[in-house]
C-alpha cells in the first residue's frame, strides 16, 4: 500500500510517498481503507520533533512511527474477530490518536477507540476534518468546567481547534467572544460567536470585559498577558507545547494552590464516547468542520508547509483515495 512516511526528524521535505506492508487486523481491530485525513499541528510537531519534549512520546534520536496521520474518514476493508460493531463495507470515520499511521492507504484501528459510523450525509473529505479539533476543544472546555451563562474568550478561533471551540461553547451555552484576524471574522461570526474581535485592530485585554475562561487555541496567548481579564476563579487554558510551553506548564502547576484564578493544560484524549456525542451533533445540524484546503496524498509536502504558515483557517484535508 502507499503510504507517506518519514525516518528522521526535520521540515516537511522529509516525508515521502512509500510502499509499505499493509497492516493486519488484530482480533479486535477494524482495518480501514482511507478515503481522506488531515495534516494537523500534531501531525507537524511530531515530524519536527519541536519542542524537543515530543521526542519523549515520538522516539529520542529517530521517529518510532514511520507513519503520521490522526484524523481518517474511510470504508471497513476487514475486521477481527473479535469485532462486533463494524462490517466490511461500513463507511467509518474518527481518530487514531497515540497510534497514528492515517496517512496511509490502509490502517488498524481498534474497535473500542474513537471510530464510529460516518453520517450519511457528510463527504469523506468533511468527516475527516471532525475529530482532532473537536476532541480537543472538549478537552478543554470540560476542563475549564465551561457552562451556561459563563463568558469564554476563544483566542485563535479560526483554526481547527479554535472553529471547534467556539461552536461546542455555543452549544454549552456560554457567551463567546472569538478572537481571530480581520479575514477570518465574518467565518468566525457564522460559528456562533457572540462577539468577534479581530486582534489586528482590537487588543481585547483592554476592553475593559471580564471572563470566566480563556482558551488559548494556537499556544500564541500568554496568561500573564490576560490574567487581568479574568475573574477571581476564572481559568486560562493553554493548548500548545509553543512559545509560552515553560511558563504555561510552571503556571498550571503553581496555580493548583496559589492565586485566585487558574492556568489548566489539559491533554487530548480521543475517546469512543466523545465521536459518537459528534456524530450526534453533526447530524443534528449544531457542528460542522471547517475545511481550509484540499490536497492529493501526493502532495502531503505542500500540504504541510502550508499547515506550518499559521495562516490555516479550519482543517486542512489530504485526500488519500482521488475524488
Amino acid at each position: 500500500m502507499r503510504a507517506v512516511v518519514h525516518d528522521r526528524y526535520g521540515p516537511p521535505e522529509v516525508l515521502r510517498l512509500e510502499d509499505v506492508e499493509p497492516p493486519v487486523p488484530a482480533e479486535n481491530e477494524v482495518l480501514v481503507r482511507v478515503h481522506a485525513t488531515t495534516v494537523s499541528r500534531t501531525d507537524c510537531h511530531i515530524r519536527r520533533a519541536d519542542p524537543f519534549l515530543w521526542r519523549l512520546f515520538a522516539g529520542l534520536r529517530r521517529p518510532k512511527r514511520r507513519i503520521l496521520g490522526i484524523e481518517l474518514a474511510g470504508e471497513v476493508e476487514a475486521v477481527g474477530a473479535a469485532v462486533s460493531e463494524f462490517e466490511v463495507g461500513d463507511h467509518v470515520f474518527g481518530g487514531s490518536a497515540g497510534r497514528f499511521g492515517a496517512h496511509a492507504e490502509l490502517v488498524c484501528v481498534p474497535e473500542t477507540a474513537a471510530l464510529a459510523h460516518k453520517p450519511a450525509r457528510l463527504s469523506f473529505e468533511e468527516a475527516a476534518a471532525v475529530s482532532d479539533g473537536a476532541m480537543q476543544a472538549l478537552r478543554c472546555l470540560r476542563a475549564a468546567g465551561v457552562r451556561k451563562g459563563q463568558r469564554i474568550v476563544v483566542y485563535g478561533a479560526s483554526g481547527s481547534l479554535g472553529t471547534a471551540a467556539v461552536q461546542l461553547a455555543r452549544y454549552f451555552d456560554a457567551h463567546v467572544t472569538a478572537v481571530c484576524n480581520t479575514k477570518n471574522v465574518e467565518l468566525v461570526r457564522s460559528l456562533g460567536a457572540d462577539e468577534v474581535v479581530d486582534y489586528l485592530l482590537e487588543d481585547y485585554t483592554r476592553n475593559g470585559q471580564i471572563y470566566d475562561v480563556v482558551l488559548d487555541a494556537v499556544g500564541l496567548h500568554s496568561f500573564l498577558r490576560c490574567r487581568r481579564s479574568l475573574k477571581p476563579g476564572g481559568v486560562f487554558i493553554a493548548t500548545e507545547l509553543g512559545r509560552f510551553m515553560v511558563e504555561n506548564l510552571v503556571l498550571a502547576l503553581a496555580t493548583r494552590a496559589f492565586g485566585a484564578r487558574r492556568v489548566r493544560f489539559p491533554l487530548a484524549r480521543y475517546s469512543k464516547q466523545d465521536v459518537l456525542f459528534l456524530k450526534e451533533l453533526l447530524e443534528a445540524g449544531r457542528y460542522r468542520a471547517v475545511v481550509d484546503r484540499s490536497y492529493p496524498l501526493e502532495d502531503v509536502v505542500e500540504a504541510t508547509r502550508y499547515v506550518e504558515t499559521g495562516q490555516k483557517t479550519g482543517n486542512v484535508v489530504v485526500r488519500v483515495v482521488p475524488g
